[in-house]
């Protein structure tokens, strides 16, 4: 599983890339979305390498992301009572149906709002990863996630 973190804003974005950031569910700065590692989305994240940085998630990250920063329709928490109403017993469960890809499935929103990175961005917002933020930077997305939570 990927995630992929929108840095950069709408000022000066082309139509194309425009487009290809909302079907990646990444309308507006900081927002990240869990993807699989398929041809379709990597094309996707080729095209929007200028706005976006992306890595591979661990499944601890994902799981404080789910619990502080999951969100369900109508923008309310992931409670007791969601779970109970769905039959789900841990959040584990709703680890595994993400990476399995049926994130809409259980009403969960596909996205995750963040705030931005605690100390900051290492770097230039407009270069690519190791100089800059942007880019595909591996495992090291662990940690910038974990400031941003």
């Amino acid at each position: 599983m990927l995630a992929v973190i929108r840095i950069r804003g709408d000022i000066g974005v082309k139509k194309e890339v425009k487009d290809t950031l909302k079907m990646l569910n990444l309308h507006r700065k900081n927002t990240c979305v869990i993807i699989p590692e398929t041809p379709y989305f990597l094309g996707m994240i080729r095209k929007a390498k200028d706005y976006i940085t992306w890595g591979e998630i661990s499944e601890d990250v994902l799981k404080k992301m789910v619990e502080k920063r999951g969100r369900l329709e109508g923008d309310k928490k992931i409670d007791d009572a969601f779970l109970k109403k769905n039959k789900i017993k841990n959040m584990d469960e709703i680890i595994k149906k993400i990476t399995e890809g049926k994130i809409k499935e259980i009403g969960i929103k596909p996205y995750f709002r963040l705030s931005p990175p605690s100390k900051g961005f290492k770097g230039s917002v407009k270069q690519h990863y190791p100089k800059g933020v942007l880019g595909y930077r591996k495992d090291k997305i662990n940690e910038l996630l974990k400031r941003m939570i």
